[in-house]
């Protein structure tokens, strides 16, 4: 069973944007030695004509500090801030096709890649192609603000392919930091996050129940995004209760104060990771240029993790979104 920490979380993953922002030991620098054993992997994987995401490990072989690089990645995401900015990339003259197979094949010695929606999709393009005023239209596949939010996986990754003409910031908070911060504001409301909710996660045929914040066998964990928790409880024809939405506007007012956000641009070559559990991300609006070849384009990779943290029964893991059968 899950317990409550009536304690502040003073790990690592407890950080602050006003601190980080001085800071750039978050952002890691592929090596000329990582970087020669990507081009390795990359050539092969092409001889071999192995195509995203038709591709598996032995088609992507990783070895000396490129290994090692992945091991740190995996040890930084999960017990250490919780999210990474990796960089390097842009200097080798990579085109779209071959960062692909590049981000696919370090998420492949990472984790296990997960489907992101019910077309089965294994790696998901982020850009603006749908219309924000048609309601199955998932907000990351418009130009307009991204509200802040978990993932159904245990790591989500971003590759920035191109960047907008303006704006599209991708912004992170700490999960445990937003915890912190209650504790210490309104620590009677602590008790009120782990009361399982309703959300409506995507490929499920009904809302299912979740609390915002789970405490198990040493490690926090969080699950967000309050338009899925708001139309959960409507489809079950439930209703938030005063003090609930309360308790929803402090984690919000708190997630967009400006000392506690991380704010970053992704350029073209940048790999983002972020753990699910224990950072939310959101992403400004943006401006795509007139020309359609250079809009907005990021690739989106979900991972299940070896070394995730274990989740208490009441905190059911999600990962992937279950594909569906054609018609």
């Amino acid at each position: 069973m899950s317990i409550i920490l009536n304690k502040p979380i003073t790990d690592p993953v407890a950080w602050k944007g006003q601190e980080l922002i001085r800071d750039d030991s978050w952002i890691f620098h592929l090596s000329d030695e990582s970087l020669a054993g990507v081009a390795e992997a990359l050539a092969l994987c092409k001889a071999r004509g192995a195509k995203v995401p038709n591709i598996n490990k032995e088609d992507f072989p990783v070895d000396g500090q490129l290994k090692e690089d992945i091991k740190f990645f995996c040890e930084e995401l999960e017990n250490g801030r919780g999210f990474m900015l990796i960089r390097g990339l842009n200097k080798m003259g990579y085109n779209e096709e071959d960062l692909a197979i590049i981000y696919y094949g370090i998420g492949l010695h990472m984790g296990t890649p997960v489907s992101q929606n019910p077309k089965g999709d294994m790696l998901g393009k982020v850009t603006s192609v749908g219309d924000p005023n048609q309601r199955d239209t998932r907000v990351y596949e418009t130009n307009s603000y991204l509200p802040y939010h978990t993932d159904l996986s245990d790591v989500v990754g971003l590759l920035s392919i191109r960047k907008a003409k303006t704006g599209g910031l991708s912004s992170l908070v700490s999960a445990a930091t937003v915890y912190n911060e209650v504790l210490t504001r309104h620590p009677e409301y602590i008790g009120l996050l782990y009361r399982p909710l309703y959300f409506n996660h995507l490929g499920e045929e009904l809302p299912s129940l979740s609390p915002i914040f789970s405490y198990h066998d040493g490690k926090l964990a969080c699950r967000y995004l309050r338009k899925y928790i708001e139309d959960g409880q409507a489809i079950r024809k439930v209703s938030l209760s005063k003090v609930e939405v309360e308790v929803l506007d402090l984690i919000d007012s708190i997630i967009h104060d400006n000392t506690i956000r991380m704010d970053m641009m992704l350029e073209p070559g940048d790999i983002q990771f972020a753990n699910n559990y224990t950072v939310m991300h959101s992403r400004t609006s943006f401006e795509d240029d007139d020309d359609p070849a250079q809009k907005r384009l990021l690739l989106r990779l979900w991972l299940k993790m070896p070394n995730a943290r274990i989740l208490a029964p009441e905190f059911p893991g999600r990962n992937g979104i279950q594909a569906r059968e054609p018609a």
